[in-house]
């Protein structure tokens, strides 16, 4: 039997690509999943459906009042909190020169400041209970930087060192921890993807699966692995 079996884990931005690849794999192992969305609703519903039915919460996370209501909502569900995969997020390119306050709050409200607060969340829940795991996606752009991608990089990066200080604040109840993927294109190609896929020592892009067994790691780990980042990426962080 899976030591997820009968977990309760709430997965952001579950619709679609790396959040649904999480979502699926985590139903296979047994786990009750949560599947939140922001817009892709019809998505969603089709991943809660491959996910054995599984519930479906909606949620602005760029708002912490929604953020609120959604772990609200999904404890009035389940009863309980187990597991956090914070997968949701944004990514835009954009001149650095260029970028406005506007830009960057579009990222940063997302991809750093809902992840927090969402940590948050979860934590209140599972530090009251019997403890549990969060897994935060980071990205290999928080690890190795991208001129037109400044803001991205930034939130990525503030993740990581997020990871390891909220590490540290919640042990030792709750483990924290963080899978960066590297170039991971699903249905999109582009110059900059094929010249970063060449790059790569595996010579190959990622796939959302191999994203999933690396959070899967994480959620099953002893709670003595904390505070972690492990690059999902063929070796390209290491060039």
């Amino acid at each position: 039997m899976s030591p997820l079996n009968g977990q309760v884990i709430l997965v952001t931005g579950a619709a679609q690509r790396i959040g649904r690849s999480i979502a699926l794999r985590l139903a296979k192992e047994g786990a009750r999943v949560a599947i939140h969305y922001s817009e892709s609703e019809k998505e969603a519903l089709a991943t809660a459906a491959e996910c054995g039915n599984a519930p479906v919460f909606r949620a602005d996370l760029g708002q912490v009042a929604e953020i609120e209501r959604l772990f609200f909502e999904v404890e009035q569900h389940f009863g309980r909190m187990d597991g956090l995969v914070n997968n949701a997020a944004r990514f835009t390119r954009i001149d650095p020169l260029e970028i406005t306050e506007t830009d960057w709050d579009y990222i940063h409200d997302i991809n750093l400041k809902a992840t927090f607060f969402c940590c948050q969340q979860a934590a209140l829940r599972m530090m009251a209970g019997e403890g549990g795991r969060i897994v935060n996606l980071s990205s290999l752009g928080g690890l190795r930087p991208w001129a037109q991608h400044a803001h991205y990089c930034a939130s990525k990066a503030g993740v990581i060192m997020l990871t390891r200080a909220l590490a540290v604040a919640f042990a030792p109840k709750v483990a924290v921890n963080s899978v960066a993927p590297g170039v991971i294109p699903f249905d999109f190609h582009d110059e900059r993807i094929d010249r970063l896929v060449a790059a790569t020592p595996a010579k190959r892009a990622g796939t959302g699966d191999e994203i999933a067994e690396a959070v899967l790691y994480f959620l099953t780990a002893s709670t003595f692995v904390t505070g972690q980042v492990l690059a999902v990426d063929g070796g390209l962080s290491q060039r």
